[in-house]
């Protein structure tokens, strides 16, 4: 598996469910703020609902941060309207389901399973020119927490705006900072 870390996002085109509507959401959709890519393995299953109603309840605090939620699976749009009108967790979801029939976005972003047409539980953060600035993938029986994805998008942002800083473990909006130097060399 190679690295996407800074890698830009590659072209693509899928069909969205989104609030009782369809739609197509494209790679340029991406530019002009920042994104995550929220990827899990299909619709009706148990762990998915309960990630992608954290993600839900948390989604004005990623919309604050100009940033938007694309969940993706190997559904269609059609699915995930029937998921949405089954699942009082799902019905909740404002914001694009991305339908990957194909495995396209799965394959690119490196966590489709050929042989069973899922994808992994992969979370990426793409800044507003379309890059991968931030990734983790779990097994499929471990779900994510949304805290810590909002967490990891604030210190992408910070990091972007701030290039001479770094941020520690644990680092939240308004907690000190790093500037690398060889003043910090074995001090920390």
């Amino acid at each position: 598996m190679s690295n996407l870390i800074n890698t830009k996002v590659e072209p693509f085109s899928v069909q969205a469910y989104q609030a009782g509507d369809l739609k197509t959401v494209c790679d340029l959709d991406l530019l002009g703020h920042w994104s995550v890519f929220f990827f899990y393995p299909a619709d009706f299953t148990f762990v998915c609902p309960t990630e992608l109603e954290d993600i839900a309840e948390m989604y004005d605090d990623f919309k604050k941060l100009n940033c938007e939620i694309y969940s993706v699976s190997c559904d269609s749009a059609f699915v995930h309207k029937a998921w949405a009108d089954a699942s009082p967790s799902i019905a909740k979801i404002k914001y694009p389901m991305l339908a990957d029939c194909a495995g396209t976005l799965a394959r690119s972003f490196h966590v489709l399973i050929e042989e069973a047409g899922q994808a992994l539980r992969g979370s990426f953060i793409v800044n507003p020119e379309g890059v991968i600035k931030a990734y983790e993938v779990h097994d499929l029986g471990i779900g994510r927490n949304a805290e810590e994805l909002l967490r990891k998008l604030e210190a992408a942002q910070f990091v972007a705006e701030h290039g001479d800083q770094v941020c520690p473990a644990r680092w939240k909006p308004g907690k000190a900072t790093l500037k690398p130097g060889l003043d910090l060399v074995g001090k920390l």
